[in-house]
């Protein structure tokens, strides 16, 4: 985990000396002695990362490397904050002031801590690792990472042995998995069938496996049934010897090699019915290690995996894994009641309310369920009031996350955390930053851990993006996160932390002080108290008393985070519009789109090492040139309720700039331009009177782009197709956003421009083919007024386009004929047609042959949706529709239906092929004359289900 703030660090020193001669003057000498052992550092932690059983005295060691960079860090950092400063004031004599200051903090650093952590590192800690040792040296006896595994391993499975009979008669609900895996294991098949549970720790993943395997049905259709654990140190010798045990007694075994065991055991289930539980497999490679051993022409034989791995059940089943769904908040409160009561009577009446409340905030993970029923029937036999017990329970449901920090908890979760990389333990200990039950958007996860320099590339071309996205896809595929959202081509839009996991990744942030939570007791009082903010790296505020605690004289001279994520905003009052900048001279990250800001913070260029920035302000006209000078900055999401913004600032200097996003027409100075944004991706939103030779020269890399106003003016000019990187476009029709002769040098932001730009939204814009870029993937329009010959034949030509969206108005007419003569949409997966005049539609497959995701919303008069887009389809949503086309849209279905029930009939085989999924169909309002209609009566009428 050191190793990426090693790489943070090495970072801003060669982006110092590369960028920012001009601000360390004679500290060149030093700085560059600086990344030589920073150089050094990055070799022995590359080198270490891939060494086994590291152990306490190395965790121990790193923690300290740690400390030392953040050290070097706020001293380089409040050095360079000094001298811009100083050179802001006297910008003639900006070369000579910060030189001597700046080399001095460096050579003294090197000398006094980092030279310690090298010898360290290449000292004893070095020969440990390279003699490969258990990890503790000299008398140290520190425990090693591989023995408090092994310790919790046991803990772990000592419980569920404990349990195992009373979790089989326990297990409420889940009775849909139950017959679904059973339905899995009694398919006859043609060769050897697996089917692997999937799911997070504490799902109940063992407990079903253990009682369908223990299951009558089961028993009486499997004579030979085989249960293993297959444990982190996972043993192929001792895995064959435990099959080996149900056929044999032979003591002769022992004498055997691996390679004759596994023979033995192929020829043992080469012919008869079986059924083998392969429980917690942790990793693709072990399943790797023994899949040999079963005979895939046994058709008879069947494999239940369990796994918190996602990779897992898709290496191992042709299904893929089964993802095993949370309780619903009913079997949440029947398992509760069956904890806390043992089956014996019920709840009694004036506990129910409160007891239900805490079932639903178990949140549907049936450990959570034990955990918290342990603790309420504790409550529950030591007092013989109800009125003192319900007290009691109260207090449990005003915060039942805060009872989950026991051993049985943590250890669960301590498995999956000590079987991550090195470089993912801190991505995935930071989501304990987001306040409980929060949607996180994956967009914004990702670009904070790059901000914090949790991200490296790990190859040649990959950009800091690609590289945080398989960070979260990685934590997903290991079931640490919920995938919330999806976008049209599959991509996480936003995710969710669990309780339990959350719980476990604030505790283990305390230990490593990676960030500390800020909140309000009950008495009213700051928790940690606002004098202790100077020894916190990163504060997540999670209150509503802002204003409360900026007006406690606050000052966090190590503070790089400042995040406040809620849904419920809060108004900070102008006497605090520059706190933030005041306490906080070294903020790097600032999350603050929850708070409302009357102006621009008018001190945020004070904070130069700001790399990430989120704001709100209302009203917001002008973007000051002062935000120029944050030179580190890499992403900026501005929010507000203006249509339009005119930007003072010259973004072009912001040389890190990596994403601007607003939805409001972002209007730039014409003079700007002397610096490329070279590494500019996301530009959102553009005003069209931005859309200049200069810009698309400057934005040649671009791969997301919005842009709003008149359009018309777009489609005659060539600065679409001069941007070759531009994979998302994003088009709004809007001429009255404001017209060219509101520039940015004029005073008045509120002018609304010459008649002459304010022409009727309602005009057909006929874009040239030839405008727009080649390689889009993503295309959405809103008001562009297109005809629908003009969507078959123009942007049918990108042959790359994955998504087209067509909101509000972006077709004119009542008639789409997508048939034969066109090109048709090749790539096309996701298609969403909103709010338009749509009335008769035609389409042939051919036009459509990739077509997977259709969504039709408030398109009134549609008759019909074609039942020739079918084919391909796997997801349908349709809403506000009328009643017609809704009987379509249930046709669709029961051809689907139809069709998947023939494809069984012929060959079963093909499902073992490929995994094939299932359809979905989403109504929401039908309409008619007489106005909204319940689903259920058109279904009904129709006689087919939705």
């Amino acid at each position: 985990m050191a190793s990426e703030g090693v790489s943070f660090l090495l970072e801003k020193v060669n982006g110092l000396l590369k960028h920012y001669i001009d601000l360390i003057g004679n500290a060149e000498d030093e700085l560059l002695g600086l990344k030589s052992d920073l150089d050094t550092l990055k070799s022995f932690l590359a080198d270490a990362a891939g060494k086994p059983n590291k152990g306490e005295v190395f965790r121990r060691a790193e923690r300290k490397m740690r400390e030392v960079i953040y050290q070097v860090e706020d001293t380089l950092d409040t050095c360079l904050t000094a001298s811009a400063a100083k050179a802001k004031k006297n910008p003639i004599r900006r070369l000579a002031l910060p030189s001597y200051s700046l080399a001095k903090e460096v050579k003294s650093l090197r000398e006094s801590k980092v030279k310690e952590i090298i010898q360290i590192a290449y000292g004893e800690l070095g020969k440990m690792l390279i003699g490969g040792g258990s990890g503790s040296t000299g008398e140290d006896s520190g425990t090693t990472v591989t023995e408090v595994i092994l310790i919790l391993e046991i803990i772990y499975y000592a419980w569920c042995e404990q349990n195992r009979t009373i979790r089989r008669d326990k297990v409420i609900g889940l009775k849909d998995e139950e017959d679904k895996i059973i339905g899995y294991l009694t398919d006859e098949k043609t060769e050897l069938d697996v089917t692997s549970i999937i799911g997070m720790p504490g799902l109940g993943k063992t407990t079903l496996a253990w009682k369908i395997f223990d299951s009558d049905n089961i028993k009486h259709e499997f004579r030979i049934r085989i249960w293993v654990n297959i444990s982190q140190k996972f043993n192929r010798r001792d895995f064959f010897l435990d099959i080996l045990k149900k056929f044999t007694r032979s003591r002769k075994l022992s004498g055997l090699n691996d390679h004759e065991l596994e023979q033995r055991v192929r020829k043992c289930l080469a012919n008869d019915k079986f059924l083998i539980v392969l429980d917690d497999v942790w990793s693709v490679d072990h399943w790797d290690a023994i899949k040999n051993v079963f005979p895939m022409e046994n058709g008879a034989g069947k494999v239940m995996i369990t796994s918190r791995e996602k990779d897992v059940g898709t290496r191992a089943s042709v299904r893929g894994g089964h993802p095993l769904r949370f309780l619903t908040t009913d079997e949440s409160w029947q398992l509760l009641q069956l904890e806390v009561f043992n089956g014996v009577g019920g709840c009694p009446e004036d506990l129910e309310i409160v007891g239900k409340r805490i079932a639903h905030d178990c949140d549907g993970l049936p450990l959570t369920v034990v955990v918290i029923g342990g603790i309420l029937q504790s409550q529950y036999t030591s007092r013989r009031s109800t009125g003192l017990v319900r007290k009691e329970w109260i207090k449990v449901s005003e915060n039942v996350s805060s009872y989950l920090k026991g051993e049985k908890v943590s250890s669960v979760v301590a498995l999956s955390y000590e079987r991550l990389p090195d470089g993912l333990k801190e991505c995935f200990v930071y989501m304990g930053v987001f306040p409980e039950d929060h949607e996180i958007s994956s967009w914004t996860l990702t670009r904070l851990w790059i901000a914090e320099g949790f991200v490296e590339r790990h190859r040649e071309g990959q950009t800091l993006e690609e590289s945080a996205d398989e960070k979260l896809n990685a934590l997903v595929d290991r079931n640490l996160l919920m995938i919330g959202e999806t976008n049209p081509t599959g991509q996480i839009k936003t995710c969710r932390v669990h309780d339990l996991i959350r719980t476990f990744c604030t505790t283990k942030a305390l230990e490593q002080s990676l960030f500390q939570e800020v909140k309000k007791s009950s008495n009213g009082v700051f928790e940690p108290p606002v004098t202790a903010m100077e020894d916190y790296h990163r504060l997540c505020f999670h209150s509503d008393d802002l204003s409360g605690f900026f007006s406690k004289k606050l000052k966090g001279p190590r503070v790089r985070s400042f995040l406040r994520f809620s849904s419920e905003p809060v108004n900070l009052q102008k006497e605090h519009v520059s706190t933030i900048s005041d306490a906080f001279g070294l903020l790097r990250v600032l999350d603050s789109v929850s708070i409302r800001f009357h102006q621009f913070p008018p001190k945020l260029d004070k904070l130069i090492h700001l790399r990430y920035i989120t704001l709100y302000v209302r009203d917001l006209k002008v973007v000051p040139k002062s935000l120029s000078q944050l030179w580190n900055l890499q992403s900026f999401v501005l929010d507000t309720n203006s249509t339009s913004i005119t930007m003072k600032a010259n973004i072009w200097r912001l040389i890190h700039l990596r994403h601007l996003k607003t939805k409001a027409a972002i209007k730039l100075n014409k003079d700007w331009g002397d610096v490329a944004g070279e590494n500019l991706q996301t530009l959102g939103t553009l005003s069209h009177h931005s859309c200049t030779d200069n810009v698309s020269r400057n934005t040649c890399k671009i791969k997301k782009l919005g842009i709003r106003g008149n359009l018309q003016t777009l489609f005659r000019t060539d600065f679409l197709a001069k941007l070759d990187h531009l994979e998302k476009l994003k088009l709004v029709n809007d001429t009255y956003i404001g017209s060219s002769s509101n520039s940015i040098d004029d005073d008045d932001d509120d002018d609304d421009g010459d008649d002459d730009d304010k022409l009727s939204n309602n005009i057909h814009l006929i874009p040239r083919s030839s405008c727009l870029p080649g390689k889009m993937k993503s295309l959405s329009l809103t008001k562009t007024f297109l005809s629908w010959s003009d969507v078959s034949t123009i942007l049918s030509k990108i042959d790359t386009l994955e998504v087209l969206k067509l909101k509000e108005n972006a077709c004119a007419g009542k008639t789409w004929e997508a048939t034969a003569g066109n090109k048709g949409f090749c790539s096309l997966h996701f298609l969403l047609i909103a709010d338009v005049e749509l009335v008769d539609w035609t389409a042939s497959s051919d036009q459509f042959p990739s077509l997977t995701c259709l969504s039709i919303k408030n398109c009134k008069e549609l008759r019909q949706i074609p039942l020739e887009l079918a084919e391909k389809l796997e997801n349908l949503e349709i809403d506000n529709l009328c009643r017609s086309a809704t009987d379509s849209a249930l046709k669709i279905k029961k051809l689907k239906e139809e069709e998947e029930q023939q494809k069984r009939k012929v060959g079963q085989h093909e499902q073992q092929v490929r995994r094939r999924a299932e359809f979905h169909l989403s109504i929401g309002l039908v309409c008619d004359e007489y106005g909204p209609v319940p689903v259920d009566e058109v279904t009904s009428q129709s006689g087919a289900g939705n």
